[in-house]
């Protein structure tokens, strides 16, 4: 399945599988954006990304985690 910026939720499970140690509450969105872009099935531009959007990828981890 490819995954865009906007695939939030997904890309929440996955990083959920691939990063299980991460304290995602107090994540650097720097290092939010290389693993979202790290992941296999990660297809969009990575430049497009907008800090709204990996906010909501760091709000979905944080629910998935719950």
């Amino acid at each position: 399945m490819a995954l865009k910026w906007t695939d939030a939720r997904d890309i929440a499970i996955e990083l959920v599988d691939t990063h299980p140690d991460v304290d995602v509450q107090y994540i650097r969105f720097t290092d939010l954006h290389r693993y979202v872009t790290e992941l296999p099935d990660f297809t969009d531009d990575p430049n497009k990304s907008t800090e709204g959007q990996l906010e909501a990828i760091q709000m979905a981890w944080l629910d998935e985690l719950d």
